[in-house]
């Protein structure tokens, strides 16, 4: 064989092995969760809506969001986004800033899934009232002297500009910190805490809210090995003295949808 050839195949297996060893460290992989029915839960992949329904919109930056985030669960393209705001530094966002996204398709809530041996339960709350968002909640939370927003997710009701059963990610679930939502049995460090927005004591969740909660309940128990008796309500944590997630939350119905 040539010296050519042989130099050839010798760069060609180094690239192989720098790629193969790049995919090793990835430190997540992503599912979505669409929240614009008939479309499905697909682990693994970006869920998008047909073009059809494709429109100028404006968002509005939550907690932790970055345009690469943005760009999936609207299906455009990252330099669409940073050309149609002149956007300097793609890298930097304001949380409340409005952005205009060019031809979005319909909203997909994209979670991304990080290997770790932390969480062993799922917690879940509501926020006790009418309205909100993780923008809202972020702000209540960081004039309580927290690091911001508490929980690891908000599920949205359809007010303050997000859509019902639109699943907002926070940052400390990006970045894999401590919880700020159930102090009790040290759940805080160990439980994934999930907020629905709403006072379900008084009023009920939504249908979307509910199809959104146990989509996402299952691909994370799926994902960290947590079985169904770990998904508790704040209120059913040892210790806790509170009726959080609500008098009136369908426990029954929420349970029968969860993968055995």
């Amino acid at each position: 064989m040539s010296t050519h050839k042989n130099r050839t195949i010798t760069l060609l297996m180094i690239f192989v092995a720098l790629f193969l060893s790049s995919c090793a460290r990835a430190p997540m992989r992503h599912t979505d969760l669409g929240t614009m029915e008939p479309y499905p839960t697909i682990p693994g992949k970006i869920v998008t809506a047909p073009d059809v329904s494709r429109g100028d919109i404006y968002h509005e930056v939550g907690p932790g969001e970055t345009v690469w985030r943005i760009s999936k669960m609207y299906d455009v393209n990252l330099k669409d986004i940073v050309l149609a705001n002149n956007l300097k530094d793609a890298a930097v966002l304001e949380k409340g800033q409005k952005l205009l996204i060019p031809n979005a398709a319909p909203l997909v809530s994209v979670i991304p899934l990080y290997p770790s041996r932390k969480w062993d339960y799922i917690i879940v709350h509501h926020s006790a009232t009418d309205v909100g968002n993780a923008l809202n909640f972020d702000n209540a939370h960081q004039k309580r002297r927290w690091k911001g927003l508490g929980y690891h997710f908000v599920i949205d009701n359809g007010t303050s500009g997000k859509n019902d059963g639109q699943v907002e990610v926070s940052p400390r679930w990006i970045h894999q910190e401590d919880g700020a939502h159930c102090k009790a049995d040290g759940m805080n460090y160990r439980g994934i805490g999930i907020c629905l927005v709403g006072n379900f004591s008084t009023d009920s969740v939504s249908q979307k809210q509910l199809r959104s909660l146990t989509s996402l309940v299952n691909n994370l128990k799926k994902y960290y090995n947590i079985p169904n008796s770990r998904i508790l309500g704040h209120g059913q944590v040892k210790g806790a003295a509170t009726e959080c997630p609500g008098l009136k939350f369908p426990w029954s119905e929420f349970r029968s949808q969860l993968e055995p």
